[in-house]
């Protein structure tokens, strides 16, 4: 069996990420059609008074574009999981093609993070499925980086400090102090 390139474990990661979303998304939108028949019924997710998606999927927030938002994560995820499974397969991108892909999902993690901060101050709950979509878009903005930051407009020394950074874990270590920032958020409300 040929092992995996460099580039391939990337998009592994990418793709982990991505299925970890789907899945989580997906099942919250069971959920929320689950609600809408019958606003009454206690949902799987229910888990204790903060941990419970009833009172998310209820809020204004969880439905921003004028449909549930997990409908979008699902089509996100989605497109994600495919373009992860072409890079795994060994399949080129162009980099501008790369570059959009990244622009996509750092919109997504800033939307997660904004609805995540919504939903332990504002609604004052955390949704368990949310806490897998966004350590999934974690993942992927992870995985883009690593696969695009070599095609930035950088100067030749800041690309150096930046190969340097990446070669140190630096990017992986932010990715993990953003995570840190979700859960001293949930900590700081809940304790």
């Amino acid at each position: 069996m040929k092992s995996l390139t460099k580039q391939q474990w990337t998009y592994l990661v990418l793709t982990a990420g991505a299925t970890m979303g789907l899945v989580a998304s997906f099942w919250q939108t069971l959920e929320k059609l689950t609600l809408l028949k019958n606003a009454d019924t206690v949902l799987s997710c229910n888990l204790s008074s903060v941990f419970n998606c009833s009172n998310i999927l209820n809020a204004p927030q969880s439905s921003v574009f004028g449909f549930p938002n997990s409908l979008a994560a699902v089509a996100f995820f989605v497109f994600m999981l495919s373009v992860g499974l072409l890079g795994l397969t060994g399949s080129v991108l162009n980099s501008r093609l790369r570059l959009t892909y990244q622009a996509i999902s750092l919109f997504f993690v800033g939307f997660s993070f904004w609805y995540f901060w919504q939903s332990i101050f504002n609604i004052g709950v955390i949704c368990i499925f949310c806490i897998f979509n966004f350590t999934g878009l974690l993942m992927i903005n992870g995985a883009w980086f690593r696969l695009n930051y070599r095609d930035y407009p950088l100067s030749k020394r800041m690309m150096n400090k930046l190969d340097w950074a990446v070669a140190k874990g630096a990017d992986i270590f932010f990715w993990c102090l953003v995570a840190l920032v979700i859960v001293l958020e949930a900590i700081i409300k809940f304790a």
